[in-house]
């Protein structure tokens, strides 16, 4: 009996055989149907009741089950609503699920297990209708107060075109003035306290010390932050429901976009997730070239972070610097993808084209080069006692504090843990790869900035190995849903030039099933959790991104602090807010 299977077994002993169904998936992740009712109390069980515990909630999100077809071995189901939870100590996952009827779509909240599901039941209530009794305030998270209808709902448009023509009939803007409104009581604010009278301070939703737009609506006592509350989805997309109207193949693109700064970074979770459904095997020279751009892409991440974080602090020559050199690191970037910032070069297979002529003597160039760059900024950033003074023993995160919010990452790693998917569970190739996992001790701003510089003089070794071992032959698999057949082929076989038309134009059929594939990214764990009706399109396509739950984890960082430490603790988190609303 392996360790899963025991979790398993463990379960149905404790809460009924007949009560657990057992589901099957491409990712091997143990998945498992439990009724709604026991769901609080199996997932209680799993964080609390075993050993070795599954201790994080990694995801909770929905899935709208009406229109799905290849439904085998699952239990009747309208909605469904998923658990996603890691052990360390295993290094495994465990999915849980519970069917919802369409009439009454309800299931109590674990609001008080775990303090990260707050923004995960508001969003799967956003998005879904699901309602989750017991939350403390089952609001909007992504969507105006006063949207209609829950847009990943497959009844929901999917396009402007499949809606109406916009109108603002004067009741409608009426109701839009009163939602925009402030109210401290609808935010979980108080006015009042023993004695004295709070402040709110509305933080954003335009300050410049933000990647993207962000709104913080604090409570001050005098200067001293009592609570910190992020109001987020300004930059919200829908970038989920696209990829139930998009190809396979053509849903990278909008990959790239969602954490902006890490480029072709975003296209390896979601490739790795369709490989796997698809049974996909990639050519060694390919798994070489995407650890090689990944690695030069999270260099570029952690230099707008460098420069960035330090100017929030208020030095304004390093983000010169940084970015200079971030533009350094591009031009190997344009040579190879032929793109800078979001080059969508990965491909289901492999990659878009082979290394073009002197790539290799661009890459021996910048590794030449960088080091001595990462000296100087360690002199001039690091080493600065008033940025020490700025953020040492501030935004101070404890390892069990990190766990229980779900941070993932540098911000994890900052607390002293050593915890990175490419060692825990290589992918790609990961594992030739000789690097150390940096870690920092106190877990404040200080400790998360001394990991990303760190991270840095790792990402150059790999980048080193891949440049010294770069295999030859193909760089994109040859299986019939990677690559279209043969333009010589199709120019004398009809069916092969059907084949053909029907790939490029409608995309491959990917095979039924679920499969969620995660990487260690630039900001922490990213994730994508992909399910196939055996159709060209995704049935549903689920991002779970590391700024989400570092943002939610923000008033935890900032109470009882001043606002001038409030901007060095999100500087220090380095996030996205195209990777928070997606």
């Amino acid at each position: 009996m392996n360790e899963q299977t025991g979790v398993t077994a463990s379960i149905q002993e404790r809460f009924g055989q007949d009560q657990i169904i057992v589901q099957p998936t491409c990712d091997g992740i143990t998945t498992l149907w439990v009724p709604s009712a026991k769901a609080p109390e199996i997932l209680r069980y799993l964080k609390e009741g075993i050993s070795e515990p599954f201790r994080v909630l990694y995801d909770l999100t929905a899935i709208d089950e009406r229109t799905r077809s290849h439904r085998q071995g699952q239990p009747e189901s309208d909605f469904t609503v998923v658990y996603h939870l890691l052990s360390y100590e295993r290094n495994a996952d465990i999915r849980i699920k519970t069917a919802l009827g369409e009439d009454r779509l309800s299931v109590p909240s674990i609001t008080g297990l775990w303090p990260s599901a707050d923004w995960y039941e508001r969003e799967a209530w956003d998005m879904f209708g699901i309602r989750f009794e017991g939350h403390p305030r089952l609001r909007r998270i992504l969507m105006p107060g006063t949207w209609k209808g829950h847009p990943l709902r497959k009844d929901h448009p999917a396009r402007a075109t499949e809606m109406g023509p916009f109108e603002l009939p004067e009741a409608k803007l009426d109701a839009e003035e009163e939602a925009l409104q402030f109210r401290p009581e609808d935010w979980g604010l108080t006015r009042y306290g023993a004695g004295t009278e709070f402040m709110f301070l509305n933080l954003g939703p335009q300050h410049p010390g933000t990647h993207g737009p962000l709104r913080i609506v604090l409570e001050l006592d005098g200067e001293e932050i009592r609570q910190a509350v992020p109001d987020i989805g300004f930059h919200h997309r829908g970038a989920e429901k696209m990829g139930e109207r998009q190809s396979w193949h053509t849903y990278i693109p909008y990959t790239d976009r969602i954490d902006y700064l890490s480029g072709v970074m975003n296209n390896f979770p979601y490739v790795l997730a369709v490989e796997q459904l698809a049974g996909i095997t990639v050519p060694d020279r390919a798994r070489v070239i995407r650890i090689m751009m990944a690695e030069l892409f999270r260099i570029i991440s952690h230099l707008v972070w460098y420069g960035t974080f330090a100017l929030d602090l208020g030095a304004m020559s390093p983000v010169f610097y940084t970015f200079n050199d971030r533009e350094r690191a591009f031009h190997i970037v344009e040579a190879v993808c032929g793109g800078r910032m979001h080059p969508a070069w990965f491909r289901i297979g492999g990659v878009a084209q082979d290394l073009p002529r002197g790539w290799d003597r661009l890459i021996r160039e910048f590794l030449d080069y960088f080091p001595k760059r990462l000296a100087e900024y360690d002199g001039m950033i690091m080493r600065n006692r008033i940025l020490r003074a700025r953020t040492k023993g501030v935004g101070v995160c404890t390892l069990d504090e990190a766990v229980e919010w779900g941070i993932t990452g540098p911000n994890l790693r900052a607390c002293g843990f050593e915890w990175d998917f490419r060692k825990k569970r290589p992918y790609s190739g990961y594992d030739a790869m000789e690097f150390e996992i940096p870690t920092a001790q106190g877990g404040d701003c200080y400790a998360r900035a001394l990991v990303r510089t760190a991270e840095m003089h790792q990402s150059l070794r790999i980048i080193r190995q891949c440049l010294e071992n770069m295999p030859e032959g193909p760089y994109k698999s040859d299986h019939p849903l990677a690559t279209p057949p043969l333009k010589e082929k199709t120019m004398h076989h009809i069916e092969t030039l059907i084949d053909h038309f029907l790939g490029v134009s409608w995309g491959p059929v990917i095979p039924p099933g679920e499969c969620a594939f995660g990487i260690e990214a630039s900001k922490g764990n990213s994730t994508y959790y992909l399910i196939s009706d055996g159709s060209t399109v995704s049935y549903r396509t689920r991002i779970r991104t590391p700024s989400f739950a570092h943002i939610q984890a923000v008033p935890l960082l900032a109470r009882g602090l001043m606002i001038a430490d409030l901007i060095a603790i999100l500087g220090s988190i380095d996030y996205v807010l195209a990777d928070v609303d997606r």
